[in-house]
């Protein structure tokens, strides 16, 4: 900037009044000094302005897991909506450990950043009520009592529902459930089972516990393991209700590899509608979750923050839709 402003023979305040784009500048003062930026190359640091203005543009997305497609489309659909609106997203993936989690909720990676968005799968709700840094956060996910943090939640309850009311509605009488977790607090898979338990009473059908299945992890090779083991306890099982579309798709794997006709012998329902679910064999029947309006939310929600900080916190609540495949 300084020799940008001894060049065109003015002070470097002028020259900063002109790359702002501030109009008390005189046009050929302006024009002098624009031309001079481009015949040295001047580049403004834009972090640097950014700070002096007190906002950086940046926006972090805290996930579990970014190679998980549900996780992997909502952050390009949030990188597209904050392109839009002038700002760049950084990702940070936590692995759904504890320790990062928390350490995302208490600030360390976003020092520089306007606003978290976080996706937390291990911190309890306790937890993530406490405000921890001055960074406005909104939280993703079920997440429920969590009131003092902006949300944009889904109800997992009413999805356990659709998906479990659906199978009993073409006829099937044994209807399992894969994806029950005994290592973290997980609202989404707690929610999910209370759910795929109230759409069996609701079809007058008993709740069976032998048919609920842990995994480890959310993927699709917990979920073929998963439901290997079901079939062998289990041969009468009818229908698969899975908590996510890769453990469905693993659940099909299964039961293509076990002789199992899909939907003939065994239907199979998952939840997200990743892009995968179309190209399956069969094609899969899931509840889809709206993620457009997740990012748009959660965006929204980031940004009016920063605007007025003493918004009350806020909840929006993501539409699902059950959309019927080959699989059922």
């Amino acid at each position: 900037m300084r020799d940008v402003a001894s060049a065109a023979g003015v002070s470097p305040k002028t020259v900063s009044n002109v790359v702002n784009d501030y109009v008390h500048v005189r046009p050929e003062t302006r024009a002098l000094v624009q031309q001079y930026v481009q015949e040295l190359g001047y580049r403004p640091q834009a972090v640097g302005r950014q700070l002096r203005r007190g906002r950086t543009g940046a926006i972090v997305l805290a996930v579990p897991r970014i190679d998980m497609p549900y996780f992997a489309d909502l952050a390009a659909l949030l990188v597209s909506a904050a392109r839009e609106r002038g700002l760049t997203v950084v990702i940070e993936q936590t692995d759904g450990d504890i320790e990062r989690e928390r350490a995302v909720a208490a600030g360390s990676p976003v020092r520089y950043a306007d606003a978290l968005i976080f996706s937390p799968l291990s911190m309890p709700p306790s937890e993530l009520a406490a405000p921890r840094h001055d960074t406005p956060m909104v939280l993703l996910g079920e997440h429920s009592t969590a009131a003092e943090a902006d949300r944009v939640g889904i109800d997992s309850v009413a999805i356990g529902t659709t998906a479990t009311t659906h199978l009993a509605g073409t006829g099937r009488r044994r209807i399992a459930m894969v994806g029950h977790q005994h290592s973290r607090s997980k609202s989404a898979m707690e929610q999910r089972v209370l759910g795929y338990t109230r759409g069996l009473e609701q079809a007058g059908l008993p709740v069976d516990r032998t048919l609920i299945r842990t995994v480890r992890e959310w993927d699709r090779q917990n979920g073929a393991d998963a439901v290997d083991a079901l079939l062998a306890e289990h041969p009468d099982v009818d229908a698969v209700f899975a908590a996510n579309d890769v453990l469905a798709i693993g659940a099909l794997r299964s039961l293509h590899r076990n002789g199992r006709r899909v939907p003939d012998d065994v239907a199979v329902v998952g939840v997200d509608d990743v892009p995968e679910c179309r190209f399956a064999t069969p094609t899969l029947t899931t509840v889809a979750i709206d993620r457009a309006f997740v990012a748009e939310s959660a965006l929204e929600l980031a940004t009016s923050r920063l605007a007025d900080p003493d918004l009350p916190p806020r909840s929006k609540t993501t539409p699902h839709h059950l959309v019927v495949r080959e699989s059922t």
